[in-house]
């Protein structure tokens, strides 16, 4: 199995650390969540995967020779302008053309660290033959996307701007927020319109008013965390401390 990191971001929120360094490459208890990210999919059986890389990106391209790639194979894309996460994959899209068309792939935000499932979201995003599969939980979050009774994508909600965006009708709507770990099967590449920058989850959205399906894959019970900020960092390495004491 394939996977992709989006460790392109600036990496504002984690300032001053990311002044000197990619977001990729700041540490929680001496290891990079770059390091965290591609351990954690190793582990899961990923061998094959791609960076995107922009802020320091000769420090991460330096970093994993340094590490011989962690034991996996690595590519990396480069990203002269910040594509977001939509542009980013699709600029990257090239890596995955020998998969098959029933073999999905992994998408993982660099800057998330969880326990969540992988094993359990891929068999169900296969049973459920869905084109893209998200993880999500029921958790504050300033945007979340809502989701109906069966688990399909059908718009977000803005909670700062009291505004809501439906692109499929549905009742009652389920508002959860969205982990920054997807799974997705192929295809997908080739139905993303978007060009330039952009986020995936316009492609999403736009998709699923299409009745693509793009489902939800509940991780209620998982540990989860946001690692881009100062204060989620300081967390998130006093957790591992005690997780192994």
């Amino acid at each position: 199995m394939k996977a992709m990191v989006l460790a392109a971001g600036l990496g504002t929120r984690l300032r001053p650390l990311t002044d000197t360094r990619p977001k990729a490459l700041v540490e929680i208890n001496g290891q990079t969540l770059l390091e965290i990210t591609l351990t954690r999919l190793r582990e899961f059986g990923v061998h094959e995967v791609i960076v995107n890389v922009h802020h320091f990106a000769d420090m991460v391209v330096d970093y994993l020779a340094a590490k011989q790639n962690f034991g996996m194979r690595i590519q990396v894309s480069r990203e002269d302008v910040l594509l977001d996460t939509g542009g980013g994959l699709k600029k990257a899209a090239w890596f995955f053309q020998d998969c098959k068309y029933d073999e999905p792939f992994l998408l993982h935000n660099v800057d998330v660290i969880s326990d969540i499932d992988l094993a359990r979201m891929v068999e169900f995003h296969r049973d459920q033959k869905a084109l893209a599969t998200l993880a999500v939980q029921e958790r504050k979050s300033s945007r979340q996307l809502l989701f109906d009774g069966e688990g399909l994508l059908c718009g977000r909600r803005f909670e700062k701007e009291d505004r809501t965006e439906l692109v499929r009708q549905a009742e009652p709507l389920y508002p959860l927020a969205f982990c920054g770990v997807h799974v997705i099967s192929p295809p997908m590449l080739e139905m993303m319109t978007e060009n330039g920058v952009f986020s995936i989850i316009e492609s999403y959205l736009r998709l699923a008013g299409e009745s693509e399906k793009i489902m939800a894959f509940r991780a209620d019970g998982a540990h989860w965390r946001d690692l881009g900020t100062i204060e989620s960092l300081e967390q998130a390495a006093k957790d591992t401390r005690e997780l192994g004491s």
